[in-house]
């Protein structure tokens, strides 16, 4: 059973940082595009960051130059460093795995909430 399991998530004041974590196994992580996806009440999931397996990152515009992702490939995790957070990052934060061959193919965590107030 493939599983992605993240952590890190929790409430911070404005300005403050968070770093989530998505831990999964060495089959999936070495070959598949790792991303985060955030989920706010009534709103659509949206794409946060990705980074493929060769290292190449994308990030929403909405987070550019305040987040950054990252992968450990001994530990098969990839890793989500929030700066300068701000109330409207609230949300539901996704682990995602993803590989397009001749069909596409997807994994989900179970997501962790990020909460951003004072």
């Amino acid at each position: 059973q493939v599983q992605l399991v993240e952590s890190g998530g929790g409430l911070v004041q404005p300005g403050g940082s968070l770093r989530l974590s998505c831990a999964t196994s060495a089959n999936i992580f070495k070959i598949y595009t790792m991303a985060w996806y955030r989920q706010a009440p009534g709103r659509q999931r949206e794409l946060v960051a990705s980074i493929t397996n060769s290292g190449t990152t994308l990030y929403a515009g909405s987070v550019k130059g305040r987040f950054t992702i990252s992968r450990d490939n001994a530990k098969n995790t990839v890793s989500l460093q929030m700066d300068s957070l701000k109330p409207e990052d609230t949300a539901v934060y996704y682990c995602n795995a993803r590989r397009i061959s001749f069909t596409t193919t997807n994994y989900w965590g179970q997501g962790t909430q990020v909460t951003v107030s004072s």
